[in-house]
């Protein structure tokens, strides 16, 4: 006799924005392996990796419990003034080339990236800016937008410091010796973005993101923490 399957057993078809992330980060992560192979360095744990996971998961913890109310407040300011989707979702290549989905608060225009996708470097920032949604353009002018990788952070997925989370096609322009920025985790905050930000080159970002991965210390990592918040409230009464 023929068995068939059971309908509760059977699996439920995936909507097809979820069929198209998992091939996208299928094909990602079949090529992550190389990325992390191009560094000058092998990726070997730190002697302070677990003080440091502690120290993230503690202070991401409690900044995202203390800021939940203000975060509420911007998601429904958000949904109000642009509709669907609240968060963003990009992929993202952090250590040791392993490819992980950071969030974002939604600073864009609703498939933005779609009409981006053919634009790179200046005139992927003017078109950009014309893409910014009002409440966007403020959220990143605060950085405020960059409140859910708090999540990425206590997930084991970024750090608070490091360099800057790396969109995987950007990879096809590195020199060989921007793959040492993969040998420590994508932060929030780091050298570039203290240091530089907007007033910096591409090329410039990624020297960056690899003198403070190759010279990485414990009291950077404090020296940048403590300053990130000062320049923050200086972009908000500046621009």
């Amino acid at each position: 006799m023929l068995r068939t399957r059971s309908p509760a057993t059977a699996p439920e078809p995936a909507h097809p924005s979820e069929r198209r992330r998992a091939e996208q980060l299928e094909r990602t992560q079949a090529i992550a392996q190389r990325w992390a192979a191009q560094a000058h360095h092998p990726y070997e744990h730190r002697s302070l990796d677990a003080l440091l996971r502690g120290l993230d998961v503690v202070i991401a913890g409690t900044l995202l419990v203390l800021t939940a109310p203000l975060a509420g407040a911007l998601m429904v300011l958000i949904l109000l003034s642009s509709g669907r989707p609240v968060l963003y979702r990009g992929l993202r290549v952090g250590r040791a080339g392993r490819v992980f989905t950071m969030y974002k608060l939604r600073t864009l225009s609703r498939d933005a990236e779609a009409r981006l996708g053919p634009y790179q470097a200046a005139a992927l920032d003017e078109r950009t800016g014309d893409e910014l949604t009002r409440v966007g353009r403020w959220l990143r002018r605060t950085s405020l937008d960059e409140w859910p990788q708090l999540l990425n952070v206590v997930r084991g997925e970024m750090s608070l410091v490091g360099p800057r989370p790396c969109i995987p096609y950007e990879t096809e322009f590195f020199a060989p010796h921007h793959f040492d920025r993969f040998l420590v985790p994508s932060g929030i905050t780091g050298l570039w973005q203290v240091e530089a930000r907007a007033h910096s080159t591409f090329a410039e970002a990624l020297d960056l993101d690899v003198a403070y991965a190759r010279g990485w210390s414990l009291a950077l990592d404090l020296r940048l923490l403590l300053r990130t918040p000062l320049l923050m409230f200086r972009r908000k009464n500046t621009d």
